[in-house]
């Protein structure tokens, strides 16, 4: 299922909701397409979605829950992927193994 919390962070002018799929990021990609929504949208485990594309995503289908319940959703279907600490510190992502290369803060890969 897909499920959103309600525009409320603000930035850039703009109140913002989070998309998320509890099922695949498959499922999640397939609806953030179907509403418009680029792909540079997508911030590890969800998308960011503008106040403007609410409405319509709710009418597509996507439930609204509150964002402490987004959380909880991702963690419980194993879709949750933390932030990486300040630190440069890397975190360990769903079904990896080892903690993976680890690059000082800043350091971009590409």
């Amino acid at each position: 299922m897909l499920f959103l919390d309600p525009p409320a962070v603000p930035w850039r002018g703009r109140l913002w909701s989070h998309l998320i799929s509890d099922v695949s990021y498959a499922e999640l990609h397939a609806f953030a397409e179907l509403l418009g929504v680029p792909r540079r949208g997508f911030d590890r485990d969800h998308y960011d979605l503008p106040a403007e594309r609410f409405a319509v995503a709710v009418w597509l289908g996507a439930t609204v829950v509150p964002s402490r319940e987004i959380v909880r959703r991702l963690h419980a279907a194993g879709l949750r992927r933390p932030k990486r600490r300040g630190s440069g510190e890397a975190v360990q992502l769903p079904g990896q193994v080892g903690a993976g290369p680890v690059r000082p803060a800043g350091v971009r890969l590409g």
